[in-house]
């Protein structure tokens, strides 16, 4: 059982937003499930639907923990410094119902930790670093500031490119009331320089698209998305910058871009994550292939 208090923030809300908040891997389901068994008390007493609650109410819950916390991270490598793990589709990295708070309340002695050290879209799949102390975080947010931590990122693309391998430049500008970056071959007022480099992994000709790996040189908002779109290789299952015909034709509702690959470069010191320099964390691609040809 556990017992909550009603924050000020949630006087004259509804239940059901304010137990999403307090147990951001708790689904709706479970929730509406418990509340036809009877397993919620507000102030004592069973309630059974979506009640009105107020400042100061206290809830209880009678939900195992196994249903309250998700303990089905997908953890990679895991030390007493960092957490590598593999982020699912439809999940923010932070905020409520994010990865941070799936990965605190999995850690619930550590108040404030782990902290997350980069960011993923949310619809981007794959390896992101959480920090489990302070030091760590520090250290690891230099070492990205200065480049020295190496991502790679695997996506299937529209098309075949006429070069295996190039660096791309352009120009992003990103209109933040919109949610949109947008591309430039020229410099203009507002964009900034961008570089994508790219290598193909594996091409299907008689489906006419390939699986690329993406290095971010520059590391802007939507860049890998925004930049392959715009040399005519958008992202299969991109409903932003993608084209919603090549998304129908081959039955993708989400992008396939992944962050497949991190290796850690550093080249001055790295204090308590010297042992990290030189260490690559990977994981399979050859999935993206799988979505593909169960659906065509």
């Amino acid at each position: 059982m556990k017992k909550l208090i009603v924050d000020k923030k949630f006087d004259n809300k509804k239940l059901h937003d304010f137990l999403l908040y307090s147990f951001p891997s708790l689904s709706s389901n479970a929730i509406y499930k418990a509340l036809r068994k009877k397993d919620i008390r507000i102030n004592g007493k069973r309630v059974s639907e979506n009640k009105t609650i107020f400042s100061q109410d206290e809830i209880c819950i009678y939900i195992p923990d196994n249903i309250l916390f998700n303990t089905n991270l997908d953890i990679i490598f895991e030390d007493s410094n960092i957490i590598i793990l593999n982020k699912p589709f439809n999940l923010e990295i932070t905020g409520n119902n994010s990865l941070t708070s799936l990965v605190q309340n999995n850690y619930s002695s550590e108040k404030e930790f782990p902290l997350p050290c980069h960011r993923l879209d949310r619809n981007t799949t794959g390896l992101i670093i959480f920090a489990k102390n302070e030091v760590a975080l520090s250290i690891l947010l230099e070492k990205f500031k200065n480049k020295e931590i190496e991502k790679h990122y695997a996506c299937i693309v529209y098309g075949i490119p006429q070069k295996s391998s190039a660096t791309l430049n352009a120009f992003l500008f990103k209109d933040s009331k919109k949610g949109m970056v947008y591309i430039s071959p020229n410099r203009k007022t507002g964009y900034l320089p961008i570089t994508t480099k790219y290598h193909v992994l594996k091409s299907n000709h008689k489906k006419n698209i390939s699986i690329l790996d993406v290095e971010l040189v520059t590391g802007r908002t939507h860049q890998i998305r925004a930049h392959l779109a715009f040399i005519n290789h958008p992202i299969i299952g991109d409903g932003k910058y993608g084209t919603n015909e090549i998304n129908k034709k081959f039955k993708v509702k989400h992008q396939l871009l992944c962050s497949y690959k991190i290796t850690f470069r550093f080249r001055g010191d790295s204090g308590i994550l010297e042992y990290l320099s030189g260490k690559s964390f990977e994981i399979p691609y050859d999935n993206f292939y799988n979505i593909i040809e169960e659906h065509n």
